[in-house]
């Protein structure tokens, strides 16, 4: 059968040299149907000589049709905020541990791929997080999230106090560890462990889950995902700020410091195989259904 797909890129588990089998399994095979495998440069630079075509994370956005991502999902999430302003489905392979994101083990990757290269696949929007630091009117910084992005304190033993607003309406005020934004994909991750909802993909929402709040009412709060959230440090005796974004990107935040996050115009489109649940996958990963 034909495959639904042309170019392949494959994108690998950052300075894990064990990544390069898995690697070298995947551009055979795909090759072995007759598809271009583009591999990413950063990953070719550590994975040694795998006998593909390398290429830029942006190439492989417009070059290819399909991106296979072999890792955990830290490497999905560097991935996708790469891939998210292209016209690219991406598909990850479980090198991690938990894999909320990468749902595909090593073992059945090769007939998984198949199914997928076939037509036989699950397909999700899955919505980003844009957030920008804003300071006396000139943006320090500006990235995208799939996760989550929180707003948090920089010392270890010091809280920071700040104002949350939602569309321009003042939520709260109040002292804390910080604050997490999160899509529904990052409710399984840090926002979970801060007391947050799980978030089924399919909501187009997002929650706001204080970390550590000094006062124990302060709740998390489901909000709609067109808004647009707004996140002022207003005291710097507590301590200083930063702001993180998927736990992979920082930078500092001062007093006054305004952090604008709302969702990105485009979504990544998250492939799964055809048999995917995700409530199995809830079970599984959180392990509901252990007997004691």
């Amino acid at each position: 059968m034909a495959s639904v797909f042309h170019s392949v890129g494959l994108i690998g588990k950052y300075e894990d040299p064990a990544v390069g089998a898995t690697l070298r399994a995947l551009g055979d095979h795909l090759r072995g149907r007759g598809l271009r495998v583009l591999l990413d440069q950063i990953t070719a630079q550590q994975s040694g000589d795998l006998g593909l075509e390398t290429a830029s994370r942006d190439t492989l956005g417009t070059e290819c049709d399909l991106a296979v991502v072999v890792g955990g999902d830290g490497t999905f999430l560097n991935a996708a905020r790469c891939l998210s302003d292209h016209d690219i489905a991406v598909l990850g392979v479980n090198l991690g541990r938990l894999g909320f994101l990468v749902d595909v083990s090593p073992a059945e990757m090769l007939p998984r791929l198949d199914q997928i290269l076939d037509g036989r696949y699950l397909q999700e929007e899955r919505r980003l997080l844009h957030a920008t630091v804003e300071r006396a009117g000139a943006t320090l910084m500006a990235s995208d999230a799939l996760n989550d992005v929180v707003v948090h304190k920089w010392q270890v033993a010091r809280m920071i106090e700040f104002e949350t607003w939602v569309d321009g309406v003042f939520v709260h005020r109040h002292r804390s560890d910080g604050i997490i934004v999160s899509t529904p994909t990052g409710s399984t991750a840090y926002a979970l462990s801060g007391g947050g909802p799980i978030l089924h993909p399919g909501l187009d929402a997002v929650v706001l889950v204080p970390i550590c709040p000094h006062t124990l009412t302060n709740r998390p709060i489901v909000v709609s995902a067109r808004s647009e959230i707004e996140v002022q440090v207003t005291d710097g005796s507590h301590g200083e700020g930063q702001i993180t974004c998927d736990g992979q990107v920082n930078e500092r935040v001062a007093v006054g410091d305004r952090v604008r996050i709302r969702a990105k115009d485009r979504t990544l489109r998250l492939l799964h195989p055809a048999d995917h649940d995700y409530y199995r996958i809830l079970r599984s990963k959180l392990r509901w259904s252990e007997h004691p």
